[in-house]
């Protein structure tokens, strides 16, 4: 199992920040941020009033025949652009490939929430009859991955993790250990949401997990600030193809790193609070670093979960320090996307991963923005506000999910 190498062949993006690798990248090293007044559904009524929305986004380009477009929630619609340029980007569209080895992992942390919410109003004010019949299969969040595989007849594992904000980390990384274990030579592999929605908006501003900046949305997004207060709901897909080394050579792939480790554990403590020590994240962390054979020091780069609520950025900080020691605060920089795209739920991972693999291509780290007064209690060296380049030989990246969820991917130059 062991022997089996695995690396990253393809990477899809569509974000708050541009709906390609390349805009994503650009506008992120930039420090562009991707928070504006929401414009999907009208938010006279809610405490927050702005989020990471994708725009100008076109369904209609990455479905085959539309008619299956038609019948998705706006969730499967953007992970099949995710999914799509992760293909097209690996090449295995048009490679000459067994699709019986080729799998499709990509998750949702929440699913079809407009699809739900759509039906459920025409349950309520009208009749049974009303709801459509395609409800069922257009909320439930493994349908994304479903579709995925019968618009490309892969036929290799296909499956469907939900862990909140974890969701991507754990698609990757499960996706990893299958092809290390030898039942896939190919994964397409990431998540997706869209829960810029009634429900979703309401839910989590009555939670008061969201930023309430509504006179500055672009300065909302504020990890690692002493004045942050809640994170900024976003949306999109973040996929990437992962491959056999063997296999991808073999075929001639363009290979952008190694995917070599992967770390998962349990706070086993709190609804949606993390540990306030951060152990639990450390744990992942570490064993991420177990299975990569990495010492601290050999990694430069982690992009942060950092979502910027009051708790939760101070315990990563301190899992960090936990997990690289004196590192920490000698070689290590660290920076905090969701900055710039807004906190994207399941898809965060996916699109994160993304950011550490281009980092690792253009050696450089993208800034965290909005640092105008660094908590002394996140007392890292956080990138603040402009992009800077670094030597990099690793990158790590973790995501957390509510219900004590944490997963962490570590990749590495080849």
């Amino acid at each position: 199992m062991s022997d089996r190498r695995v690396v990253i062949t393809g990477l899809g993006i569509v974000s708050p920040l541009g709906n390609n690798k390349e805009d994503f990248w650009k506008n992120l090293i930039a420090g562009k941020s991707g928070i504006r007044t929401i414009q999907s559904i009208d938010t006279t009524e809610y405490t927050t009033k702005f989020a990471g929305e994708v725009v100008d986004y076109d369904p209609k380009v990455y479905f085959n025949d539309f008619k299956d477009g038609r019948r998705a929630d706006r969730f499967t619609q953007l992970a099949m652009g995710g999914a799509k340029q992760a293909i097209i980007d690996s090449g295995l569209d048009t490679a000459d490939v067994n699709k019986e080895r080729i799998g499709v992992m990509v998750g949702s942390g929440i699913g079809g929430l407009t699809v739900l919410e759509n039906n459920h109003t025409q349950l309520i004010t009208k009749h049974p009859s009303r709801v459509s019949p395609f409800t069922i299969p257009m909320m439930i969040a493994n349908i994304a991955s479903g579709m995925i595989s019968m618009e490309y007849g892969f036929l290799g594992p296909n499956m469907c993790i939900v862990t909140a904000c974890a969701t991507s980390n754990h698609s990757i990384g499960e996706a990893w250990r299958i092809i290390k274990f030898g039942d896939a030579d190919a994964i397409v592999a990431g998540g997706s949401e869209a829960s810029i929605a009634p429900m979703g908006m309401a839910g989590f501003g009555n939670m008061r997990a969201l930023s309430t900046r509504n006179d500055s949305p672009e300065k909302a997004s504020r990890p690692f600030d002493k004045d942050r207060d809640g994170f900024v709901m976003g949306e999109g897909s973040g996929c990437c193809v992962i491959e056999e080394y063997e296999h991808a050579k073999a075929r001639g792939a363009h290979i952008y790193c190694e995917l070599v480790g992967y770390g998962l554990s349990a706070d086993a403590y709190h609804l949606s609070a993390p540990l306030p020590d951060g152990s639990g994240a450390a744990r992942c962390m570490r064993m991420a670093l177990k299975h990569a054979k990495l010492n601290p020091e050999d990694v430069q780069y982690v992009n942060a979960h950092a979502t910027s609520t009051p708790l939760g950025d101070i315990g990563e900080t301190l899992a960090i320090k936990a997990t690289f020691g004196a590192h920490a605060k000698d070689g290590l920089v660290v920076s905090a996307t969701k900055s710039m795209t807004g906190h994207l739920l399941g898809a965060a991972g996916g699109i994160e991963l993304a950011a550490c693999v281009l980092a690792l291509r253009d050696q450089i780290v993208p800034p965290t923005i909005n640092i105008e007064n660094q908590d002394p209690e996140c007392d890292l060296d956080v990138v603040p506000n402009v992009a800077r380049e670094v030597k990099l030989d690793a990158a790590l990246s973790n995501s957390f999910g509510f219900g004590g969820h944490n997963a962490a991917l570590l990749v590495k130059k080849i």
